[in-house]
């Protein structure tokens, strides 16, 4: 057993937010804040000099890359510190990319304080925490995987809700129109849907996107 405290980095774009997982965090015995930064390029950055366990990722910053881009960045390096995402949003379009870019844990900021420390003490020693709304969807994905989006159905699909047209959505995904057009027949099969309005809200009302 070491005395040695849990080294934290707090990756959020709102001081407010930083402030409050600081007060939350350094209350509690072995836990340590060594910084905070405020973009993901900085906590790439920062998580790289080796004297940090444990990230604090939020998934939304302003401008530049998001916490999923991030945490596959860290989490790539050797000796990387484990990445436990701390965010507001859990409908899969979230989830799934952060998780599949490597985080160790996945928590949602109305938790309680005491299970924001257990989250960190977990993620230290490897080990995965999830917040219950977002361990039931992927249950459900791994139970019906006929019926769950993929990764680019969702990516299209969120394109669709943001109004972009099919070339549109093609030009931002490297895709041919008629790629695009596959995927939404997909999309529209699996969620028994007929319209791009209609598979929006299907999806939106079953946690897939985020309106």
């Amino acid at each position: 057993m070491t005395d040695t405290p849990i080294r934290l980095l707090l990756a959020d774009d709102h001081p407010v937010v930083r402030a409050g997982l600081r007060a939350v965090l350094e209350t509690e015995d072995g836990i340590t804040v060594v910084a905070e930064v405020a973009t993901a390029e900085e906590a790439i950055t920062r998580a790289a000099q080796g004297d940090i366990d444990v990230v604090l990722m939020d998934l939304q910053f302003g401008k530049g890359l998001n916490g999923a881009a991030a945490t596959a960045a860290i989490t790539a390096r050797p000796q990387a510190p484990r990445v436990l995402i701390v965010t507001t949003y859990d409908t899969d379009a979230d989830t799934v990319p952060a998780i599949e870019a490597g985080a160790t844990g996945y928590l949602l900021k109305d938790a309680p304080p005491e299970d924001l420390a257990a989250a960190v003490r977990t993620a230290a020693r490897g080990r995965t925490t999830l917040a219950p709304t977002v361990a039931d969807r992927l249950i459900n994905r791994l139970r019906t995987p006929g019926t769950a989006l993929t990764r680019r159905e969702t990516e299209v699909l969120t394109l669709v809700a943001d109004g972009l047209s099919n070339q549109a959505i093609g030009e931002r995904l490297h895709l041919t129109e008629g790629t695009v057009k596959s995927h939404l027949a997909r999309i529209y099969a699996k969620l028994d849907v007929e319209s791009r309005t209609a598979a929006v809200a299907a999806a939106t009302g079953l946690g897939l996107i985020r309106r």
